[in-house]
Protein backbone atom coordinates (compact mmCIF):
# COMPACT_ATOMS: atom_id res chain seq x y z
CA UNK A 1 0.00 0.00 0.00
CA UNK A 2 1.26 3.29 -0.69
CA UNK A 3 -0.09 6.86 1.20
CA UNK A 4 0.62 9.93 -0.82
CA UNK A 5 0.35 13.23 1.48
CA UNK A 6 -1.13 16.00 -0.63
CA UNK A 7 -1.85 19.62 0.38
CA UNK A 8 -5.75 19.09 1.53
CA UNK A 9 -4.81 15.67 3.34
CA UNK A 10 -3.71 12.45 3.50
CA UNK A 11 -5.30 9.71 0.18
CA UNK A 12 -3.75 6.27 0.46
CA UNK A 13 -4.19 3.77 -2.14
CA UNK A 14 -3.34 0.17 -2.24
CA UNK A 15 0.28 -1.15 -4.21
CA UNK A 16 0.26 -1.63 -7.65
CA UNK A 17 -2.99 -3.57 -8.19
CA UNK A 18 -5.18 -0.94 -6.70
CA UNK A 19 -5.97 -0.16 -10.44
CA UNK A 20 -8.43 -2.91 -9.80
CA UNK A 21 -12.01 -1.35 -9.86
CA UNK A 22 -14.07 -2.18 -6.57
CA UNK A 23 -17.55 -1.84 -6.65
CA UNK A 24 -20.49 -2.81 -3.75
CA UNK A 25 -22.38 -5.77 -5.09
CA UNK A 26 -24.74 -6.45 -2.21
CA UNK A 27 -26.51 -4.65 0.70
CA UNK A 28 -28.51 -6.14 3.34
CA UNK A 29 -29.66 -4.40 6.45
CA UNK A 30 -30.79 -5.52 10.00
CA UNK A 31 -32.32 -1.44 11.04
CA UNK A 32 -35.60 -1.25 13.28
CA UNK A 33 -38.46 -0.94 10.58
CA UNK A 34 -36.18 -0.99 7.42
CA UNK A 35 -35.77 -3.43 5.16
CA UNK A 36 -34.56 -2.02 1.83
CA UNK A 37 -32.12 0.42 1.95
CA UNK A 38 -33.98 3.15 0.06
CA UNK A 39 -35.86 3.53 3.69
CA UNK A 40 -32.27 5.05 4.25
CA UNK A 41 -33.44 8.38 2.38
CA UNK A 42 -36.60 8.44 3.85
CA UNK A 43 -38.79 5.65 1.75
CA UNK A 44 -41.64 4.18 4.28
CA UNK A 45 -43.04 1.09 4.07
CA UNK A 46 -45.04 -0.73 7.07
CA UNK A 47 -43.01 -3.54 8.91
CA UNK A 48 -39.51 -3.90 8.55
CA UNK A 49 -37.06 -5.33 10.89
CA UNK A 50 -38.25 -6.01 14.52
CA UNK A 51 -35.33 -6.46 16.73
CA UNK A 52 -37.76 -8.66 18.91
CA UNK A 53 -38.90 -11.42 16.71
CA UNK A 54 -35.90 -11.44 13.97
CA UNK A 55 -33.41 -12.04 16.22
CA UNK A 56 -34.37 -15.37 17.43
CA UNK A 57 -34.05 -18.89 15.83
CA UNK A 58 -31.29 -22.39 16.57
CA UNK A 59 -28.44 -20.42 14.92
CA UNK A 60 -28.89 -17.47 17.35
CA UNK A 61 -28.52 -19.61 20.55
CA UNK A 62 -25.40 -18.19 22.29
CA UNK A 63 -24.83 -15.13 20.48
CA UNK A 64 -24.08 -11.51 21.58
CA UNK A 65 -26.86 -8.98 20.19
CA UNK A 66 -24.09 -8.03 17.96
CA UNK A 67 -23.06 -10.84 16.45
CA UNK A 68 -26.66 -11.77 15.84
CA UNK A 69 -27.50 -9.07 14.26
CA UNK A 70 -24.42 -8.83 11.85
CA UNK A 71 -25.71 -12.29 10.92
CA UNK A 72 -29.20 -11.15 10.14
CA UNK A 73 -27.68 -8.01 7.55
CA UNK A 74 -24.59 -10.25 6.20
CA UNK A 75 -27.02 -12.94 5.04
CA UNK A 76 -29.46 -10.45 2.94
CA UNK A 77 -26.40 -8.68 1.59
CA UNK A 78 -24.84 -12.11 0.06
CA UNK A 79 -28.10 -13.00 -1.57
CA UNK A 80 -28.38 -9.21 -3.39
CA UNK A 81 -25.31 -9.76 -4.53
CA UNK A 82 -26.34 -13.59 -5.86
CA UNK A 83 -23.47 -15.28 -3.58
CA UNK A 84 -26.64 -17.00 -1.31
CA UNK A 85 -29.15 -19.05 -2.91
CA UNK A 86 -31.55 -18.73 0.21
CA UNK A 87 -29.62 -21.90 1.83
CA UNK A 88 -26.20 -21.77 1.73
CA UNK A 89 -23.61 -19.25 0.57
CA UNK A 90 -22.78 -20.26 -3.27
CA UNK A 91 -19.11 -18.25 -3.82
CA UNK A 92 -15.66 -19.17 -2.91
CA UNK A 93 -15.36 -19.20 0.69
CA UNK A 94 -11.30 -19.63 0.73
CA UNK A 95 -11.25 -15.88 -1.20
CA UNK A 96 -14.28 -14.28 0.69
CA UNK A 97 -12.82 -11.86 3.87
CA UNK A 98 -15.17 -10.55 6.72
CA UNK A 99 -14.41 -7.04 7.94
CA UNK A 100 -16.53 -5.33 10.67
CA UNK A 101 -16.88 -2.46 12.80
CA UNK A 102 -17.84 -2.12 15.73
CA UNK A 103 -16.94 0.26 18.81
CA UNK A 104 -19.38 -1.28 21.23
CA UNK A 105 -20.44 -4.27 19.74
CA UNK A 106 -18.63 -6.85 22.88
CA UNK A 107 -19.06 -4.25 25.96
CA UNK A 108 -21.68 -5.95 27.47
CA UNK A 109 -20.42 -9.22 27.10
CA UNK A 110 -17.36 -8.09 28.94
CA UNK A 111 -19.14 -5.50 31.76
CA UNK A 112 -21.56 -8.70 32.60
CA UNK A 113 -18.21 -11.26 32.73
CA UNK A 114 -16.65 -8.38 34.96
CA UNK A 115 -19.61 -8.70 37.12
CA UNK A 116 -19.98 -12.21 37.43
CA UNK A 117 -16.25 -12.80 38.29
CA UNK A 118 -16.73 -9.52 40.94
CA UNK A 119 -19.34 -11.80 42.61
CA UNK A 120 -18.48 -15.18 42.28
CA UNK A 121 -14.74 -15.35 40.83
CA UNK A 122 -13.73 -17.18 37.59
CA UNK A 123 -15.87 -19.82 39.00
CA UNK A 124 -18.77 -18.34 38.13
CA UNK A 125 -18.06 -18.14 34.39
CA UNK A 126 -19.92 -19.89 32.00
CA UNK A 127 -17.46 -21.39 29.05
CA UNK A 128 -20.52 -21.28 26.67
CA UNK A 129 -20.42 -17.42 26.97
CA UNK A 130 -16.46 -17.12 26.87
CA UNK A 131 -16.08 -16.25 23.03
CA UNK A 132 -18.57 -13.66 23.46
CA UNK A 133 -15.92 -11.42 25.10
CA UNK A 134 -13.67 -11.46 21.98
CA UNK A 135 -12.99 -8.27 19.65
CA UNK A 136 -13.49 -10.67 16.65
CA UNK A 137 -16.30 -12.67 18.07
CA UNK A 138 -18.77 -10.81 15.36
CA UNK A 139 -16.70 -11.26 12.21
CA UNK A 140 -16.13 -15.13 13.17
CA UNK A 141 -19.88 -15.82 14.02
CA UNK A 142 -20.55 -14.42 10.41
CA UNK A 143 -17.39 -16.08 9.12
CA UNK A 144 -18.41 -19.47 10.63
CA UNK A 145 -22.18 -19.16 9.72
CA UNK A 146 -21.46 -19.02 5.71
CA UNK A 147 -18.03 -20.65 5.72
CA UNK A 148 -16.28 -17.44 4.83
CA UNK A 149 -12.21 -18.75 5.18
CA UNK A 150 -10.68 -15.51 3.99
CA UNK A 151 -9.17 -13.00 6.53
CA UNK A 152 -11.06 -11.86 8.99
CA UNK A 153 -10.91 -8.50 10.73
CA UNK A 154 -13.03 -6.25 13.31
CA UNK A 155 -12.20 -2.29 13.29
CA UNK A 156 -12.97 -0.78 16.79
CA UNK A 157 -12.04 2.75 15.59
CA UNK A 158 -14.16 5.85 16.37
CA UNK A 159 -16.30 7.57 14.21
CA UNK A 160 -14.72 7.12 11.31
CA UNK A 161 -14.38 2.62 11.68
CA UNK A 162 -17.15 1.92 9.20
CA UNK A 163 -15.23 3.70 6.38
CA UNK A 164 -12.20 2.63 7.46
CA UNK A 165 -13.39 -0.70 7.32
CA UNK A 166 -15.09 -0.74 4.01
CA UNK A 167 -10.96 1.05 2.65
CA UNK A 168 -9.51 -2.26 4.42
CA UNK A 169 -11.89 -4.26 2.44
CA UNK A 170 -11.02 -2.78 -0.62
CA UNK A 171 -7.45 -2.67 0.25
CA UNK A 172 -7.72 -6.74 0.65
CA UNK A 173 -8.80 -7.14 -2.72
CA UNK A 174 -7.11 -4.76 -4.44
CA UNK A 175 -3.84 -7.00 -2.66
CA UNK A 176 -5.19 -10.23 -3.58
CA UNK A 177 -5.82 -11.28 -0.15
CA UNK A 178 -9.39 -11.72 -0.92
CA UNK A 179 -11.53 -11.18 -4.32
CA UNK A 180 -14.90 -10.86 -2.14
CA UNK A 181 -15.31 -8.74 1.32
CA UNK A 182 -18.65 -8.74 3.48
CA UNK A 183 -18.17 -5.36 5.35
CA UNK A 184 -20.25 -4.92 7.92
CA UNK A 185 -21.20 -2.07 10.50
CA UNK A 186 -23.28 -2.89 13.67
CA UNK A 187 -23.69 -1.52 17.09
CA UNK A 188 -25.82 -3.38 19.85
CA UNK A 189 -27.89 -1.39 22.09
CA UNK A 190 -27.48 -2.30 25.47
CA UNK A 191 -27.25 -1.39 29.87
CA UNK A 192 -23.18 -0.60 29.28
CA UNK A 193 -23.90 1.04 26.06
CA UNK A 194 -26.61 3.40 27.33
CA UNK A 195 -25.01 3.86 30.58
CA UNK A 196 -21.56 4.90 28.89
CA UNK A 197 -22.98 7.24 26.69
CA UNK A 198 -25.44 8.39 28.80
CA UNK A 199 -28.53 7.69 26.12
CA UNK A 200 -29.97 4.76 24.12
CA UNK A 201 -27.84 4.84 20.18
CA UNK A 202 -28.45 3.21 17.23
CA UNK A 203 -29.52 -0.57 17.34
CA UNK A 204 -28.72 -2.08 14.88
CA UNK A 205 -26.66 -3.03 11.74
CA UNK A 206 -25.65 -2.49 7.83
CA UNK A 207 -23.36 -5.37 5.72
CA UNK A 208 -22.23 -4.59 1.66
CA UNK A 209 -20.52 -6.73 -0.66
CA UNK A 210 -17.69 -5.44 -2.07
CA UNK A 211 -16.04 -7.58 -5.30
CA UNK A 212 -13.81 -6.65 -8.23
CA UNK A 213 -15.41 -5.63 -11.40
CA UNK A 214 -13.70 -7.81 -13.38
CA UNK A 215 -15.44 -10.69 -11.36
CA UNK A 216 -18.67 -10.25 -12.93
CA UNK A 217 -20.34 -8.72 -9.93
CA UNK A 218 -23.43 -6.49 -10.60
CA UNK A 219 -21.89 -3.34 -9.38
CA UNK A 220 -24.17 -1.02 -7.36
CA UNK A 221 -21.77 1.78 -6.80
CA UNK A 222 -17.87 1.65 -7.08
CA UNK A 223 -15.10 2.12 -4.84
CA UNK A 224 -11.93 3.99 -6.62
CA UNK A 225 -8.76 3.25 -5.67
CA UNK A 226 -8.04 6.77 -4.35
CA UNK A 227 -11.64 7.10 -3.04
CA UNK A 228 -10.67 7.62 0.59
CA UNK A 229 -9.07 9.95 2.80
CA UNK A 230 -8.20 10.17 6.09
CA UNK A 231 -6.77 13.18 9.03
CA UNK A 232 -6.73 15.33 11.85
CA UNK A 233 -9.05 17.95 9.69
CA UNK A 234 -12.61 16.77 8.28
CA UNK A 235 -12.43 19.56 5.91
CA UNK A 236 -8.96 18.49 4.18
CA UNK A 237 -10.26 14.94 4.29
CA UNK A 238 -13.59 15.46 2.39
CA UNK A 239 -10.64 17.59 -0.45
CA UNK A 240 -8.59 14.86 -0.64
CA UNK A 241 -12.00 12.22 -0.78
CA UNK A 242 -13.06 14.77 -3.85
CA UNK A 243 -9.69 14.48 -5.15
CA UNK A 244 -9.62 18.13 -7.63
CA UNK A 245 -13.58 17.20 -8.55
CA UNK A 246 -15.75 20.25 -8.05
CA UNK A 247 -17.88 19.94 -5.10
CA UNK A 248 -20.92 20.27 -7.93
CA UNK A 249 -20.10 16.68 -8.64
CA UNK A 250 -21.50 15.37 -5.78
CA UNK A 251 -25.02 14.33 -5.46
CA UNK A 252 -25.58 14.00 -2.04
CA UNK A 253 -23.58 13.98 0.97
CA UNK A 254 -23.81 12.03 3.61
CA UNK A 255 -22.06 13.42 6.61
CA UNK A 256 -20.68 12.48 10.22
CA UNK A 257 -22.51 12.85 13.36
CA UNK A 258 -21.16 16.15 14.01
CA UNK A 259 -21.97 17.44 10.08
CA UNK A 260 -17.92 18.71 9.96
CA UNK A 261 -16.47 18.98 6.06
CA UNK A 262 -19.18 20.12 3.95
CA UNK A 263 -18.06 20.10 0.22
CA UNK A 264 -20.75 23.10 -0.01
CA UNK A 265 -22.59 21.82 -3.29
CA UNK A 266 -24.95 18.83 -3.29
CA UNK A 267 -28.02 17.98 -0.88
CA UNK A 268 -26.94 16.64 2.57
CA UNK A 269 -28.93 14.00 4.28
CA UNK A 270 -28.29 12.99 8.17
CA UNK A 271 -28.62 9.54 8.64
CA UNK A 272 -28.43 10.26 12.18
CA UNK A 273 -30.66 12.41 12.50
CA UNK A 274 -33.49 8.94 11.78
CA UNK A 275 -31.36 6.53 13.59
CA UNK A 276 -29.56 8.11 16.34
CA UNK A 277 -25.52 8.13 17.00
CA UNK A 278 -24.50 5.17 15.12
CA UNK A 279 -20.99 5.29 15.50
CA UNK A 280 -18.95 2.04 14.50
CA UNK A 281 -22.19 1.06 11.47
CA UNK A 282 -22.19 4.86 10.37
CA UNK A 283 -20.20 4.45 7.59
CA UNK A 284 -21.15 1.37 6.39
CA UNK A 285 -25.01 2.79 6.70
CA UNK A 286 -23.53 5.63 4.75
CA UNK A 287 -22.73 3.13 1.89
CA UNK A 288 -26.28 1.42 1.91
CA UNK A 289 -27.64 4.49 1.75
CA UNK A 290 -25.39 5.76 -1.40
CA UNK A 291 -26.55 2.40 -3.35
CA UNK A 292 -30.08 3.71 -2.58
CA UNK A 293 -29.14 6.93 -4.03
CA UNK A 294 -27.51 5.41 -7.06
CA UNK A 295 -30.84 2.54 -7.58
CA UNK A 296 -33.16 5.98 -7.60
CA UNK A 297 -30.96 7.83 -9.97
CA UNK A 298 -29.57 5.77 -12.66
CA UNK A 299 -29.19 7.93 -15.31
CA UNK A 300 -27.07 10.47 -13.35
CA UNK A 301 -23.34 9.90 -12.60
CA UNK A 302 -23.31 12.34 -9.56
CA UNK A 303 -21.33 10.87 -6.75
CA UNK A 304 -22.35 10.07 -3.33
CA UNK A 305 -19.74 11.40 -0.51
CA UNK A 306 -19.42 9.83 3.01
CA UNK A 307 -17.69 11.41 5.84
CA UNK A 308 -17.41 10.71 9.33
CA UNK A 309 -15.58 12.04 12.22
CA UNK A 310 -15.04 15.59 13.51
CA UNK A 311 -12.31 18.08 15.48
CA UNK A 312 -13.14 16.71 18.91
CA UNK A 313 -12.44 13.57 17.35
CA UNK A 314 -8.45 11.98 17.14
CA UNK A 315 -9.17 11.66 13.17
CA UNK A 316 -11.85 12.39 10.11
CA UNK A 317 -12.85 10.42 7.38
CA UNK A 318 -14.54 10.84 3.81
CA UNK A 319 -15.18 8.44 1.26
CA UNK A 320 -16.05 8.87 -2.50
CA UNK A 321 -18.67 6.17 -3.98
CA UNK A 322 -19.54 6.81 -7.32
CA UNK A 323 -21.75 5.57 -9.91
CA UNK A 324 -21.65 2.08 -11.66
Amino acid sequence: MTTAHTASGTRTTCGASGSSEVVVSGVGLAVPGITFPDELLGAVREGGFDPHTDLTGREMRHKDRASRLALRAAEPALRDAGLHDGKAFTGDGDTTAVVVSSNFGILDSVCAFADVIARDTVTGLSPLGLPQTSSNVIAGSVAMRHGLRGPSITLCNGPTSGLDAVYWARGLIAAGRAETAVVIGVEPSGDAVTKLLGEPVFDGAAAIVLEARDRGARPRAVVGAEAYARGADPSAAVAAALGGRSPGAVGLWLPGEDACGTPGGGPAFDLTARLGRCSGALGVLQCAAAVAHFDRHADEDAAVLASAGGPADDAAAALLLTAP
